[in-house]
């Protein structure tokens, strides 16, 4: 359990003993004086906003992040695979870029974008849905830098079967709940992800300690 759900239970708590606390009985006096309970239910009240608006929760629904676009490659013809559009290869581009691809109309796998910095680890990119957004022939998910000017990164693009999406999603939340992010190494990329393409980026700013 995350510390802030702790917060915002806490916070539940106190409001609901703060009210049961003032209620009077039969005696005509609450359990709790008002001189308590007032202070004790806005500091749970305050818990609560807190908790609430400093949460995934709340992000998911609040959070508008402002993303670039790198260029794009122009697309003519039958789409017979999983492909990047956007950035394309060599592309320098913002900590924060919207990469966008195509696939086949009978392809039915769900789609994970891969950052690949120069420390050798991989790590599985997502908006709050997880998987890239898959519509229409078209993809996309929000993908994240965090290294120096000028780094390169390899940015990979896997179709991935059921079990090996559910071990991105987990190991995304598991990451989240920890604040820590310390991306996967080859060999524990799970059997049902399958690379389909990889390109050559760079980053045109300095991003480390962005995000």
């Amino acid at each position: 359990m995350s510390t802030k759900i702790i917060i915002i239970g806490i916070g539940i708590l106190l409001v609901l003993l703060a009210i049961l606390g003032m209620k009077k009985g039969n005696s005509g006096k609450g359990l709790l004086s008002s001189k308590l309970g007032v202070p004790m239910g806005i500091i749970g009240f305050l818990m609560m906003m807190y908790g609430s608006y400093s949460s995934d929760l709340v992000n998911v629904n609040t959070r508008m992040e402002q993303v670039s676009k790198g260029k794009k490659l122009k697309i003519s013809g039958p789409v017979n695979t999983v492909k990047i559009i956007s950035p394309i290869n060599q592309d320098s581009v913002d900590c924060r870029i919207l990469t966008m691809g195509v696939y086949p109309e009978s392809f039915k796998k769900d789609i994970w974008v891969m950052v690949r910095p120069t420390d050798d680890r991989y790590y599985p990119q997502s908006d709050h849905t997880n998987t890239s957004y898959k519509r229409d022939g078209e993809w996309q998910v929000i993908t994240r830098f965090g290294g120096d000017l000028g780094e390169a990164y390899d940015l990979i693009v896997y179709e991935a079967d059921d079990a090996a999406s559910s071990f991105f999603s987990s190991t995304i939340q598991k990451w989240r709940d920890a604040d820590d992010y310390p991306g996967l190494k080859l060999e524990e990329i799970p059997a049902g992800a399958k690379e389909v393409e990889r390109i050559k980026i760079y980053s045109r700013k300095n991003c480390r300690g962005v995000f």
